[in-house]
């Protein structure tokens, strides 16, 4: 939200402010009265007010909580956007108000970001100041501080990224406002910094939709010692490329071990086929052919997000890979016959086509929601006609491995019966989050191995065992 759209807080009711009034979200700007100003700096403060859609507070004080937006991150959708607000309110858990406060974003926001060090002092020294501005948007039954005003816990969201470059951002039809970034992560001594470039969506902007391995390549005559994206943008004629050979996202790992369930029916096949829910950057689909050869397809709703796949995250160079554009919900109830018109493909022969049945299904499918803010499988995945839909497209040696994040308990429970209902076992792989996890289903029984399980090993050489290890049954 950009300034001229801002109104001042002389022109908010109040009243506005007295009660918790659930998923209530207010911008406006305050005069900035602060002595130090090295952070806040603008002669007007950017403030949000987001009250939680779930705040139930009945006996019980309301917990109000604020964030001083970093600097230079202004313009960063997590700081600017109603979305990126909730997502910072969900994540906090018990928080009744989140407000934040920030300079005035600039109309176009600067597409680098350094992370400063911050100086606990100061840090101290400001909040104690802002403390006064944010006393009428307190609620009058907000806990009361040692010296009788209304207590309000300071927070920082503290992300992993040291330093990062907005690469480009598009429009999608489907998923609106998106971008692409490279980025440093955090916590890496100067020789072994960690590269990476990232798919983030505007609707979803602390979610990283997708992520790889970022590698410089520099000429001969350009070697250099330094390892930091700053300098290594700076040396003339660099370019990066993302790896796709090592998966680094941390829900991919424990999906691709989902697999070691149905390893002795994939072990079996001579090319296993492999549907993809949800696309993004493609780095999933790309490991699966790459390291095991499967015979993937990969349906994604929106098709600009599959070009940006292709151009900045490497996805289907060869072209080998089928890809439906569709909502996923709709046509795993009405998947398109073999043959049909609605395929996407590179090839005008009668090969390319998807198959009528696949051995592997992989769901990775997320949606944001009025309640949750987001979750992963979205509510209407979890429904019977659906799950059925997914046991249909699946040969009778199937599996389904599908990726759950922040899914509430009764959802949760609803999606286990509807797969118990509808296969033979359910599993579970523990990631050690209480707030993501990856359940796998399977159509039958897995016979013994008769002979060298080839797949497995190529599977325990392409990731960890430590997710293989934690699986179990439900």
């Amino acid at each position: 939200m950009m300034a001229t759209q801002i109104q001042p807080f002389s022109e908010i009711d109040p009243s506005k402010f007295e009660d918790i009034n659930p998923a209530q979200f207010i911008t406006f700007t305050l005069q900035n009265t602060l002595t130090n100003r090295r952070h806040l700096h603008f002669p007007l403060i950017r403030v949000a007010v987001l009250d939680s859609p779930t705040a139930s507070y009945e006996g019980d004080l309301p917990v109000i909580a604020a964030i001083v937006v970093p600097r230079n991150r202004e313009t960063d959708w997590t700081f600017c956007t109603e979305s990126g607000h909730k997502q910072l309110l969900f994540k906090l858990g018990t928080v009744s108000r989140l407000i934040l406060i920030g300079n005035i974003p600039p109309a176009q926001g600067p597409s680098i970001y350094k992370r400063r060090t911050i100086d606990p002092v100061k840090q101290e020294l400001l909040e104690n100041e802002l403390i006064p501005l944010l006393l009428p948007l307190h609620p009058k039954s907000s806990p009361i501080s040692d010296d009788g005003s209304p207590k309000t816990l300071f927070l920082m969201d503290d992300d992993d990224v040291a330093y990062r470059v907005t690469v480009s951002k598009f429009l999608g039809p489907v998923v609106g406002e998106f971008l692409v970034e490279d980025i440093e992560l955090v916590g890496y001594d100067d020789r072994n910094k960690q590269l990476r470039r990232r798919l983030r969506f505007k609707r979803m902007p602390q979610v990283v939709q997708s992520q790889a391995l970022l590698l410089p390549i520099i000429g001969y005559d350009e070697a250099t010692t330094q390892t930091d994206l700053e300098s290594l943008r700076k040396i003339e004629d660099a370019t990066f490329e993302p790896d796709t050979e090592i998966l680094v996202h941390h829900y991919l790992i424990p999906m691709v071990s989902g697999l070691s369930v149905a390893a002795s029916n994939i072990n079996m096949l001579v090319s296993p086929r492999a549907l993809c829910l949800g696309v993004g950057g493609g780095v999933l689909l790309t490991f699966l052919d790459t390291h095991f050869a499967f015979e993937v397809t990969g349906l994604e709703a929106d098709p600009v997000v599959l070009d940006v796949a292709t151009k900045y995250f490497g996805f289907n160079k060869t072209g080998s890979m089928r890809l439906v554009i569709g909502d996923a919900i709709e046509m795993i109830q009405n998947f398109p016959p073999y043959k049909s018109s609605a395929y996407r493909h590179e090839f005008a022969d009668t090969t390319n086509y998807p198959p009528a049945k696949f051995d592997i299904i992989f769901v990775d499918l997320d949606s944001s929601d009025a309640r949750l803010g987001f979750c992963s499988p979205p509510r209407e995945f979890v429904k019977k006609p659906v799950i059925e839909g997914l046991r249909s497209l699946l040969d009778d040696c199937g599996v389904v491995i599908i990726n759950v994040f922040h899914l509430d308990e009764e959802l949760y429970g609803t999606l286990v019966k509807e797969l118990k209902e509808n296969f033979h076992k359910v599993y579970k792989v523990n990631v050690e989050n209480e707030d993501y996890f990856v359940v796998v289903a399977t159509v039958s029984e897995a016979p013994p191995d008769e002979v060298e399980n080839i797949f497995l090993k190529k599977l325990k050489a392409a990731i960890p065992e430590t997710y293989m290890d934690s699986i179990v049954e439900l």
